[in-house]
């Protein structure tokens, strides 16, 4: 499988800043996630389009995303070897980004799918490689089409929304 793998930040990517003492969205850190991963026969591209906390993404940064996903191959318009697009990206507002995408591309060539992480992967009891090794395995099993892949599911957009409550994703 060939696989895009396009990173926005979010708090999966969040890092300690000594100096500050807070964790923010510096530089992408998915390679040493990806280091933590078996993946045979997957190839991996990964495009390090932004390092943001979702709850700052503007409206150019959803376009920006959804250039990037369509520019990789999820549009039916522009083929290309990616069998799948992964996204990580924060999860505050990865639903109106889901939304989005979904909006700009209502009928994708290839799964894409959305994950992120309510800890950081710096942080004991992470979600953060969980939820990446799902949307990666996901991506390969899906039909084309705009998911959220978090915490042992894959729910298609539209519709996602994150529970605050239960520290995931549902369908409603």
């Amino acid at each position: 499988m060939h696989l895009t793998l396009i990173t926005t930040g979010g708090t999966i990517e969040k890092t300690y800043d000594e100096a500050s003492g807070s964790l923010s969205n510096r530089f992408s850190i998915v390679r040493r996630m990806l280091a933590r991963l078996r993946l045979v026969d997957t190839h991996i591209s990964t495009i390090e389009l932004l390092s943001k906390d979702s709850l700052d993404m503007t409206d150019e940064d959803r376009d920006a995303i959804a250039g990037a996903v369509r520019a990789a191959g999820g549009s039916p318009d522009l083929a290309t070897d990616a069998d799948a697009i992964v996204i990580l990206h924060g999860t505050d507002t990865l639903s109106l980004t889901g939304e989005h995408i979904l909006k700009d591309i209502p009928n994708p060539r290839v799964p894409i799918v959305l994950t992120g992480a309510m800890r950081p992967f710096e942080m004991k009891r992470s979600d953060a490689l969980q939820n990446l090794n799902e949307a990666i395995f996901a991506a390969g099993l899906l039909p084309p089409g705009v998911y959220c892949v978090a915490h042992g599911r894959a729910l298609a957009f539209p519709g996602v929304k994150k529970d605050r409550e239960k520290g995931t994703f549902v369908k409603g």
